[in-house]
């Protein structure tokens, strides 16, 4: 067995995405060897180009979509065998001991595990990963489509799976992007009368086909007027990370709803209080989810990520298109492990 690795990292706190050999990395006892098939590219990828996520240390390889194959078992590892695939998703791990993970809330654990933050991740030809934070990923699912599916895909179903939203309720998608064109799949088949918004008539076409029953043009204005003609909105899932765009969307809620952010914007979201207050209204965040239920749902029901494929060596190439709105809609990095599948 060859003892190093093709990886892309980042070597300091506003570095590039550098192609290096790395060592290949011997699991722990408590660990598996993944040889990496694929690795989506998200945006909380940029939290380690960027160095804004406290306490990273450098170098750093990138990525926490990752899917391929167990190759390596530490010494304490149960219930998992050598060839078998796998996937790892932005929780990368807990302490089981904290008071959180006490009671079985192990997304809040205060040692919380990173994937691709606090430790090495997935755009890499080979990554360690805790036992813990392992799904398996059924055969039937391409590695390529299902790596979006371990932070995209688990972000907007979990959202949605868990907003009180009942069939038949309107439910729109605000953007159309990476993670809008799987939210919207997901409304259309968990049965709510969805309405994705986006900007520019272009888009309508796709919306429609991805399964909304309605689309809306934010760019020719008066969306929240026009979602309160429709009844008003039980759930405004906000996938477009612009808190502009999300601060005109609430009034479209209607009584009792409900606006999910799901996706950080770099302006603030305004809020007026008589809002919140006259119908019941609330606004919150989300960035939970069970990966696999998002799978085991993805599968059944046919919902799929639109992807671009790129060899591990365009790593950064395909960051900057993601960062830059260029990608048709999740990029995906595929390795020759990946490629000979």
């Amino acid at each position: 067995m060859k003892s190093t690795m093709k990886a892309v990292q980042v070597s300091a706190r506003g570095g590039e995405l550098e192609v290096v050999e790395r060592e290949i990395p011997e699991p722990q006892e408590s660990q598996v060897l993944i040889r990496v098939e694929a690795c989506g590219i998200c945006h909380g990828d940029a939290a380690v180009k960027q160095g804004y996520y406290p306490g990273i240390t450098y170098p750093r390889i990138p990525g926490h979509e990752v899917v391929g194959t167990i190759d390596a078992l530490g010494r304490k590892v149960e219930g998992w065998k050598i060839g078998q695939r796998v996937g790892v998703g932005w929780h990368g791990g807990h302490c089981f001991t904290c008071s959180a993970c006490k009671k079985g809330h192990f997304h809040a654990c205060e040692s919380s595990i990173v994937t691709g933050i606090s430790a090495d991740g997935g755009y890499a030809e080979y990554m360690a990963a805790r036992v813990e934070a392992l799904v398996p990923i059924p055969d039937s699912l391409a590695s390529v489509q299902g790596a979006p599916l371990l932070c995209a895909g688990r972000t907007t179903f979990g959202a949605l799976q868990n907003s009180g939203a009942r069939a038949g309720e309107l439910v729109a998608v605000l953007g159309l992007g990476g993670l809008g064109h799987l939210a919207v799949q997901y409304a259309a088949k968990l049965g709510f009368t969805t309405v994705a918004v986006s900007r520019g008539r272009d888009k309508e076409e796709l919306a429609l086909r991805l399964g909304a029953h309605a689309y809306i043009d934010a760019a020719e204005g008066g969306l929240a007027e026009r979602l309160s003609q429709m009844g008003g909105a039980r759930v405004i899932l906000c996938t477009a990370p612009s808190g502009k765009a999300i601060s005109e969307a609430l009034g479209g809620l209607g009584r009792g709803g409900q606006a999910i952010v799901v996706a950080a914007a770099g302006d603030p979201i305004v809020v007026p209080p008589a809002l919140l207050l006259g119908g019941g209204r609330s606004i919150k965040g989300s960035v939970e989810g069970n990966i696999e239920e998002a799978i085991g749902f993805s599968v059944m029901s046919g919902v799929a990520p639109m992807v671009e494929v790129f060899p591990l060596e365009q790593a950064a190439i395909a960051f900057e298109r993601m960062m830059s709105a260029k990608v048709r809609f999740r990029a995906v990095l595929q390795t020759e492990a990946g490629s000979a599948r």
